[in-house]
């Protein structure tokens, strides 16, 4: 059963017939967000919408919000501040907050942004048109209990033609100090392996070549599913769905992201790299450098045991890029402890590291602690690791000059349509142009040998080989 909160504000369309018209999506976040935009892009269009020419000439607009750093969230204010305006004079404009703040914030939203229509958790992406539905009769709907996700896979609109997300496990079950996501994206659900299997199926007979594998957790996958096997070892696990979805005809990349180290095993890295179409891409956050500030994280493992999973990938899979997620200013982080994460930084050499100033979020233990450290220190030590991280990505790009590397070509480059952009099975994301030397064409969708011929810290670009 799924409820919807809904408040006695009645507006003077109630009774109208409801009316289709543009829209548009501004996404924040991460993947999972992005998934979800594609998702709600799709019942829209389902609905009869059509994607608007521009934000500001749309009949609905939908923010999908994130939590994850206090500037992000404040962005969302900003454009909301923007389209309140707008709808003074543009009464029929429908105003739509989905998302983290939408569920972090829930009614308080409402109460601070009245021209809104709709808020919405994540939750609840997939009951975008059921809930609109009530809005067309005149409420204004909040939509952030506890819901079990319901999915119709065949209705995302996805951004391209080539490479698709698949989500896999929605929410987390982790209880990391300093994060708001398991209090905005709800416990772990993790879907069947047969309807991952029919979804990747279906993107496949659509001439889809890539597709990534998405959780929040996604090491967790399967924990709450059923099935142990005879020597007593949980059978559905992340490892085991890679097995599964294997021999799906026409998929030819497999990736996956974000995963934990606290559940990074030894088979799924064997299993990696026994499976030829799992790409050598691996991200995995460490957050800190510091064993005391992990355990002050409840992160639950130690920089040693990470570098234990490191090593181990590099043994199999030598050619593998790692990349990570790494947090500065962590409350009471000293000089030397932010420098054992500059060391670990140094040490491992990530081909690319998000990195990110701690922000304290709202309902977390960390955000409570009394050592909060100052701005300027934060920022200064945030500068320091992005030097460090441009300088390591760019010494293991070097390792990419004057190889062969395989292209899945993605898009056209919208800087120089006369080239194509894609990815290495690494993710190192390569520009070359659209013809060879013997004028022969090619399009999206293809896998191209590309000689690399120039590096830059976070890109190549190289030349077709014939």
């Amino acid at each position: 059963m799924f409820t919807t909160k809904t408040s006695l504000l009645q507006k003077t369309s109630e009774g109208l017939e409801p009316k289709r018209g543009s829209y548009w999506i501004t996404t924040f976040g991460c993947q999972m967000n992005k998934a979800d935009s594609e998702r709600m892009a799709g019942i829209l269009e389902k609905m009869g919408y059509k994607e608007a020419e521009a934000e500001l000439k749309a009949d609905l607009v939908v923010y999908n919000t994130c939590t994850i750093r206090d500037n992000a969230e404040q962005k969302v204010y900003s454009y909301l501040g923007r389209q309140a305006i707008r709808k003074k004079s543009s009464p029929h404009l429908k105003l739509i907050v989905a998302g983290c703040v939408a569920q972090q914030e829930g009614e308080a939203l409402l109460r601070r942004v009245p021209e809104l229509d709709l808020v919405m958790g994540p939750q609840h992406a997939n009951r975008l048109e059921t809930l609109l539905n009530k809005v067309d009769t005149g409420q204004q709907v909040l939509a952030t209990e506890d819901s079990h996700i319901i999915e119709d896979v065949t209705t995302a609109r996805r951004d391209s033609s080539v490479c698709a997300w698949v989500n896999i496990i929605y929410g987390c079950n982790e209880r990391c100090t300093y994060c708001v996501v398991p209090s905005v994206r709800g416990k772990e659900q993790s879907r069947t392996p047969e309807a991952i299997k029919n979804e990747i199926n279906i993107l496949a007979a659509k001439g889809y070549k890539e597709i990534t594998l998405l959780g929040q957790n996604i090491d967790a996958y399967g924990r709450d599913l059923p099935g142990i096997t005879s020597s007593g070892r949980r059978a559905n696990t992340l490892t085991d769905l890679l097995h599964f979805i294997h021999d799906v005809d026409g998929i030819e990349r497999i990736r996956f992201a974000t995963s934990h180290p606290r559940y990074f095993t030894s088979r799924l890295i064997e299993t990696c790299s026994e499976l030829s179409k799992v790409c050598e891409h691996f991200h995995i956050p460490f957050q800190s450098g510091d064993n005391e500030i992990l355990k002050q994280m409840s992160r639950g493992y130690t920089i040693e045991k990470y570098k234990r999973i490191i090593s181990r990938i590099r043994e199999l899979m030598p050619y593998a890029s790692i990349t990570a997620d790494v947090i500065v200013g962590f409350p009471g982080e000293t000089n030397d402890q932010f420098q054992r994460s500059m060391d670990v930084v140094e040490e491992i050499g990530f081909d690319q590291l998000n990195t990110a100033a701690y922000s304290p979020r709202p309902n977390t233990p960390a955000a409570l602690r009394f050592d909060q450290l100052s701005e300027p220190i934060k920022v200064d030590r945030l500068r320091k690791l992005n030097a460090l991280v441009e300088k390591t990505a760019k010494q293991r790009n070097n390792r990419y000059k004057g190889q062969i590397e395989e292209i899945l070509a993605e898009s056209i480059n919208p800087k120089n349509n006369q080239q194509l952009m894609g990815r290495t099975r690494t993710n190192r994301l390569t520009f070359f142009p659209q013809k060879d030397s013997l004028n022969n064409s090619y399009k999206v969708g293809d896998l191209v040998n590309i000689r690399i011929e120039e590096i830059r810290p976070f890109s190549l670009s190289g030349n077709i080989v014939i």
